[in-house]
């Protein structure tokens, strides 16, 4: 039925390491943590993708790229599907940037480079991130076009390329990167819809969700960033997964057979993309001695410099209940961490909180992990980290431009 009030340590979580199962994990998250979530206590699933060190090890180590150049775009058939499916790990810190990079040392030479070409990407997001902060929720450049005439909801369930997509991402919390771009462009650019809603609907529902590349991908798609927007047609659907509209009731009445108008909206005062130094943390461990270690969504992996400093020291870890209550996102999200904490407290003793995480940190003697997060900084500067370990950076930052990938890719 969900957490009672007043009950800020939990239970230790199941490891799966443990010979747990993952519905041990969601009947946890389900009395402890259901009601913050979007489904509530009754409607929780996992997602398609496990979360732990264990699963994260064993995609690194089963990683092939070959073919990715050719194939990451495909959406169906499944099976034909070059996307690695890494991202989640990645995201919350199981996987290091730097890690996977080494992985595909090997891989073809074009798939190698395109691959690692993401990779850059997705360092590129957290370096922006890092240098606009909440500020990344607002237009960059321009504002979204403003189409009339949509009347129809902005992911139309008759639409089978619609309907699809959004099943997938609301079951597996999973998407290809081509049918994310979908998505946005459908809600923003189509329909008018405003594309900080549609952002947050996906945030809700990604294993792989960080307002860093979620929302970058969201304004390089719509053009509040990029300055052009993308534009999906029929033409997109057929290409990369042609049994959508074979088997689609509007195919003879298709409402995307041509391609959306291309207007921009108007230029806006966004924030500083221009040269300047961006955030980075200490390049260096700053102080030690500490008795716990407060590990983030951000860095849950073994390899968290925090963490792996010293093995066997104490870990806690608080489940930020404002945020949550106010951000509802789907219970798989919380599965996933949840299975990842599981496997912590099996290699070391593991306190697991929910509330206001500076609260629930006062006064303790914590070492911890640098994040490029907004959110890590108000806390860090609330609870005084007496060890503050480095980010592990793929590039570390330096002053640089952020106003698009390639003037800052010309600087790294």
């Amino acid at each position: 039925m969900g957490k009672s009030d007043g009950m800020p340590e939990l239970p230790p979580p199941p490891s799966i390491a443990d010979g747990s199962t993952t519905d041990d994990v969601v009947a946890w998250v389900a009395e402890y943590l259901g009601d913050l979530t979007r489904e509530g206590p009754d409607g929780i699933t996992a997602g398609g993708i496990r979360g732990g060190q264990s699963a994260a090890d064993t995609a690194l180590a089963g990683l092939d790229i070959t073919g990715y150049a050719r194939d990451r775009s495909t959406v169906l058939p499944v099976n034909r599907r070059g996307a690695s499916r890494m991202s989640p790990y990645i995201r919350h810190g199981l996987l290091t940037l730097r890690e996977v990079w080494d992985a595909v040392a090997d891989a073809p030479p074009r798939d190698r480079s395109r691959y690692r070409d993401e990779l850059m990407w997705q360092e590129y997001a957290r370096h922006l991130y890092a240098r606009t902060g909440s500020d990344l929720g607002r237009s960059l450049r321009r504002e979204q076009p403003r189409p009339q005439g949509w009347t129809a909801q902005p992911w139309p369930e008759e639409m089978n390329c619609m309907s699809s997509v959004v099943g997938e991402l609301r079951e597996d919390g999973w998407l290809v990167n081509q049918t994310r771009m979908w998505l946005a462009s459908q809600w923003a650019v189509r329909a008018g819809a405003t594309w900080r809603d549609g952002e947050d609907e996906m945030f809700a529902h990604l294993l792989d969700g960080s307002r860093a590349a979620n929302r970058l991908g969201w304004q390089w798609t719509v053009g509040t960033g990029s300055g052009k927007v993308y534009g999906f047609s029929r033409w997109q659907v057929n290409k990369r997964a042609p049994s959508l509209c074979r088997n689609c009731a509007l195919k003879d009445a298709c409402p995307i057979e041509n391609w959306p108008d291309d207007d921009l909206g108007p230029t806006v005062d966004g924030p500083d993309l221009n040269k300047a130094p961006i955030p980075a943390g200490p390049a260096h461990v700053e102080g030690t001695g500490a008795e716990q270690v407060w590990i983030t969504a951000e860095s849950l992996g073994t390899a968290d410099p925090a963490l792996a400093a010293e093995t066997d020291r104490p870990a806690v870890f608080v489940f930020d209940e404002p945020l949550l209550r106010k951000l509802r996102l789907s219970g798989k999200r919380l599965v996933f961490l949840v299975e990842t904490l599981g496997e912590i407290a099996s290699t070391r003793p593991l306190e697991v909180r929910r509330g206001r995480v500076a609260d629930e940190l006062a006064g303790r003697s914590v070492a911890t992990t640098w994040a490029p997060v907004p959110g890590f900084s108000r806390i860090a500067d609330a609870i005084a980290p007496v060890e503050l370990h480095p980010w592990p950076w793929l590039v570390r930052p330096t002053t640089s431009s952020v106003r698009s990938f390639s003037a800052w890719r010309r600087s790294h």
